[in-house]
């Protein structure tokens, strides 16, 4: 099998277009790059709460100068 050329990926993409609409994959893709992200951050150890605690010391050593 051949990989997918132009041609394929614009049907596809104009496929996706017809069924979900712009507002709707749009929303997705922001939803995917958030997973993403989300997953990265575990993978590397870090949480949210590790960078809220980090900021917190940050401003509180700021607010202290």
């Amino acid at each position: 099998m051949g990989s997918l050329q132009l041609p394929e990926i614009l049907l596809i993409a104009f496929i996706l277009l017809l069924i979900f609409g712009v507002g709707k994959i749009s929303k997705i893709g922001g939803e995917l790059g958030q997973g993403i992200k989300a997953f990265k951050d575990g993978m590397s150890g870090k949480s949210e709460t590790d960078v809220t605690d980090q900021e917190k010391k940050e401003t509180d050593n700021q607010n202290q100068d």
